[in-house]
């Protein structure tokens, strides 16, 4: 029997703007409908962000997660919720002074970074083991900081998707699976495609999905013009795959997306002609080996 596929759609992210794109959702209203709509064309997981509402820039502001999540929460749909926890480990150096973080800077404590997992509790969050430059700023996870989130993230009964930017991210990971920082057996996200990171093409990925532990369940994309030759690479390596307006906006070459649910419909049709199947949130819980969708209703409830 052939594996089906699990289909994330990654809604916003915190980097593309609405000068790039004059749809993407923003408000935890908007950011809300675009992910049940995403779920709706056949998505089983929406990766969530927040932003503020006034700016458009990404924000750690637990009120707006609270309302974001209510608000996919109250709705009849079984979709896995995937909060990230990439917020806060930006750091921008002075020009003058580079040991001083300059305007941009969000680098704080781990336990901050992953408040609202702790208290919103969704069934699986994002764990980014990079460091690495990112536009004008330098990303830090440093091991004890991705340690204390690891072990908090587990202790609130969620499941870490561990993000894979480069060789390095991996090789780290491996080892805190060795030391039990991690569990067996892993829930990996590579990303290719950013600049300073992974490139975008088979070799790279066929290489690092040669690296992972024994038994990961695992999922690549592409950034913009790679995101949908990336999937199809990672659905021919076994993988799973995903698809956003946090990573593209566009549908093809030159023509701005509808909205995430286009991106989704896509993603599906190209699986389709590949010959494999799509999962429903109730077969990918299954898969990753999460609760059921009752059970983490009961979580949200308490939370």
């Amino acid at each position: 029997m052939v594996k089906k596929t699990i289909i994330t759609c990654a809604v916003t992210g915190n980097l593309t703007s609405r000068e790039q794109h004059p749809g993407l959702p923003i408000t935890p209203q908007q950011i809300a409908e675009a992910a049940l709509a995403a779920a709706q064309a056949g998505a089983a997981v929406v990766h969530l962000h927040v932003r503020d509402p006034e700016t458009g820039r990404g924000s750690m502001d637990f009120a707006l997660y609270q309302e974001l999540v209510d608000r996919i929460r109250n709705e009849n749909t079984d979709v896995i919720l995937n909060l990230t926890t990439g917020e806060g480990g930006r750091f921008v150096p002075s020009d003058d002074t580079p040991r001083i973080a300059a305007a941009g800077s969000t680098l704080c404590a781990p336990e901050l970074r992953v408040a609202h997992v702790e208290s919103l509790r969704p069934e699986v969050c994002t764990l980014d083991f990079n460091t690495m430059w990112s536009g004008q700023a330098a990303v830090i996870n440093s091991p004890r900081n991705v340690r204390i989130m690891a072990e908090r993230i587990y202790a609130a009964g969620v499941r870490p998707e561990v993000e894979i930017f480069d060789s390095g991210d991996l090789h780290m990971a491996t080892h805190f699976l060795e030391q039990g920082i991690l569990r067996a057996p892993l829930m990996a996200q590579i990303v290719l495609g950013v600049r300073y990171g992974a490139v975008a093409n088979p070799a790279t990925l066929a290489y690092l999905v040669s690296q992972l532990p024994p038994g990961t369940e695992w999922a690549a994309f592409g950034i913009g013009r790679h995101e949908f030759p990336m999937l199809a690479q990672s659905f021919l390596l076994g993988g799973h795959v995903r698809v956003g307006m946090e990573d593209n906006l566009y549908i093809r070459k030159g023509e701005l997306c509808r909205d995430n649910a286009q991106l989704v419909e896509k993603a599906i049709a190209i699986i389709d002609h590949l010959g494999g199947q799509i999962a429903t949130p109730g077969e990918a819980r299954a898969i990753l080996g999460l609760g059921t969708a009752d059970a983490q209703a009961t979580i949200g409830e308490g939370s």
